[in-house]
């Protein structure tokens, strides 16, 4: 399959800049995939097309604020964002006007950390591990994608977070779940919706762009990930009673689909799975996830799980009707 047939034409003013006042006021496109039909609604009626008995899995992945800026013992301005933990000093990190070197220290607030390029990668060391770590965080901000065009405010710090993060480590929020409140949550629960979670932590391997003309050439940077035993008991017994498993964000449908078609069931570790079309579901039913930029992985798993024409017919009329894209904007529901 060729890259370009992933593509699509979005005027930049429906590229949400803001969230929408409340969570649950995002608008949601309904498509079900057995009947071929859009329906409009809100957020906060996603309730009204879930039922008693079906398993919601969310990822409970907290954001770090991993974008940081440091500065040269020369005195010049250096930009990072760490992108993964390789153990408890060391990150994978992306670095912005290093110039020509391939080592140097940078100070960050108060703390000194030494940046190394190994292999083409650059590596951010700290000295004290934990510590420095905690430390380096308070300087950090909350790493918003660059098609947000505005410095980052208060309000990011709250709002690039869901309401159910706990397990710190993504470099990019899970922002099919950005939606949620504890209310609404509360509400799905009462309805008799079973809601569980898991953690993988976004990275480079969700938003790094494909660069191959064949979809199929491209490979996946692994992001860890990691499910409690019982969960997956609950999950696994879900399946046998024929329950819905139903999906937030890509980054849920990567971590289940990990588990559910491996013979030897991994509950943790790093995934590199890329799903896209022809790919064969083995763990969910339904999908929740925002509208995803051209040509990007997620918007090739979506394709996967709904086909790519009726992706992008539905792309099509949320255009048509001025939904809001990407990390702040509105969402869809793929039954």
């Amino acid at each position: 399959m060729n890259l370009e047939d992933f593509s699509y034409d979005l005027p930049s003013h429906l590229i949400a800049q803001y969230p929408e006042k409340e969570r649950t006021d995002s608008r949601l496109l309904v498509f079900n995939r057995g009947e071929g039909t859009i329906h409009h609604d809100y957020f906060r009626n996603i309730g009204h097309y879930l039922l008693r008995g079906d398993v919601l899995v969310l990822n409970n992945t907290k954001v770090i604020p991993a974008r940081m800026e440091g500065k040269k013992l020369t005195g010049g301005k250096i930009e990072i964002l760490l992108l993964e933990r390789k153990d408890e000093r060391t990150f994978l990190s992306l670095v912005r006007n290093a110039g020509k070197k391939t080592a140097l220290h940078v100070e960050i607030g108060d703390v000194r950390v030494s940046l190394s390029k190994q292999n083409g990668q650059w590596l951010l060391i700290l000295p004290h591990g934990e510590r420095d770590f905690q430390k380096l965080l308070f300087y950090g901000k909350p790493p918003l994608p660059p098609y947000i065009k505005r410095e980052v405010e208060d309000l990011d710090f709250e709002r690039y977070q869901t309401v159910y993060a706990k397990v710190e480590g993504s470099v990019a929020a899970p922002t099919a779940g950005l939606h949620f409140t504890e209310s609404l949550l509360e509400e799905l629960e009462a309805k008799g919706v079973e809601i569980l979670f898991i953690t993988l932590h976004v990275g480079l391997g969700t938003f790094a762009p494909i660069k191959t003309e064949k979809i199929e050439e491209h490979k996946m940077h692994r992001e860890q990930f990691s499910v409690d035993r019982e969960v997956f008991e609950r999950l696994y017994r879900a399946k046998k009673e024929k329950r819905r498993i139903i999906a937030c964000g890509t980054s849920t449908v990567r971590t289940l689909e990990t588990i559910f078609s491996e013979k030897e069931k991994r509950l943790a570790g790093y995934t590199e799975l890329f799903i896209y079309p022809g790919y064969k579901f083995s763990a969910i039913d339904a999908l929740i996830t925002n509208f995803h930029l051209p040509k990007s992985t997620p918007l090739v798993l979506v394709s996967a799980f709904a086909g790519k024409e009726n992706i992008l017919r539905c792309y099509r009329e949320a255009i048509k009707n001025g939904y809001r894209f990407f990390s702040y904007g509105d969402a869809m529901l793929i039954l």
